[in-house]
């Protein structure tokens, strides 16, 4: 596949220290790819160097073929973009402010269609002043869609939402790349980055510390399994290589008839374990830049 997006010896500093410290990487089209990082890890800063909102300091930038900061007016017409709040709208319906961002694009979605896909259908007519946390951020992620985008830039998009409402926010993401849509999403849900994306990457002090599928992150999928089980009113737990050999020992021993362990359990680290590994010995680099000039 070809690179929705290029980054090389990408760099960002503010008042001396850099947010974004020499990050290369490649998005591949019809990808989704999720960028994890905690606050002040410069995730936010990249992404909008990515949208062109921001001007790098060093490095070379490609998204769709252009430089962001001096992309012509149709390149804006290739993206879409839902930011982590949107302002200045509350006294306007959701349909109103669909309708009006429509017009912005050649080969607009129609209003009614967003406004299923999202799940407004019945606050629709609703001023936006009068709506729930989910339901405004619904709004913001139509706004998002409405240009049929071939490129989704999507920042802490479940944020507000309930369960339910997460789950079928990500069949709508899962949909839209079924049909090509590239997709490039910020969250802290780690859930909801192994659920839906195709690789992640995981920044950290401005820099990317590792960069696989979720299943395979930081080598992850060579984790020894950790085994755990009831004995004599116990709770025994062993770190083994081979699981399955080690629950047929113990059923062949404890299993009785039913071949039933106790209290069996077999578990392998989670995407937030090694999420939390990578990035441990990095938070206070982060939590430093977060207070010394704008880092994100």
């Amino acid at each position: 596949m070809e690179a929705a997006i290029t980054l090389r010896g990408l760099r960002k500093t503010y008042a001396g220290h850099a947010a974004v410290d020499g990050i290369d990487l490649e998005v591949r089209e019809g990808e989704c790819f999720a960028l994890l990082g905690p606050n002040g890890a410069g995730k936010t800063t990249t992404v909008e160097i990515l949208e062109g909102f921001r001007k790098p300091d060093e490095g070379q930038v490609s998204v769709l073929g252009t430089n962001p900061w001096e992309a012509p007016r149709h390149w804006r017409n290739r993206i879409g973009i839902v930011l982590q709040s949107s302002t200045g709208l509350d006294n306007l319906t959701p349909r109103e402010v669909l309708t009006t961002t429509a017009k912005a694009y050649t080969n607009p979605r129609s209003v009614e269609e967003v406004i299923d896909a999202v799940g407004l259908e019945e606050k629709a007519d609703a001023r936006i002043a009068g709506l729930s946390g989910g339901q405004r951020r619904r709004v913001d992620v139509g706004l998002g869609i409405i240009g049929r985008p071939e490129l989704l830039f999507l920042d802490e998009p479940t944020t507000g939402f309930d369960p339910q409402a997460r789950r079928d926010f990500w069949g709508l993401i899962e949909r839209l790349g079924a049909q090509g849509t590239t997709i490039l999403l910020t969250t802290h849900y780690l859930d909801e980055a192994e659920h839906l994306a195709d690789r992640v990457g995981v920044v950290a002090a401005g820099k990317l510390l590792a960069l696989d599928t979720p299943a395979n992150l930081g080598g992850r999928n060579t984790e020894e399994a950790i085994v755990t089980w009831e004995e004599a009113g116990t709770r025994h737990t062993v770190r083994t290589a081979t699981p399955t050999a080690e629950v047929s020992r113990l059923a062949a021993r404890l299993g009785g008839p039913t071949g039933e362990v106790p209290g069996l359990t077999v578990a392998r680290p989670t995407l937030e374990d090694i999420y939390l590994q990578l990035i441990a010995p990095h938070l206070a680099d982060s939590t430093s830049a977060d207070t010394t000039g704008g880092a994100r």
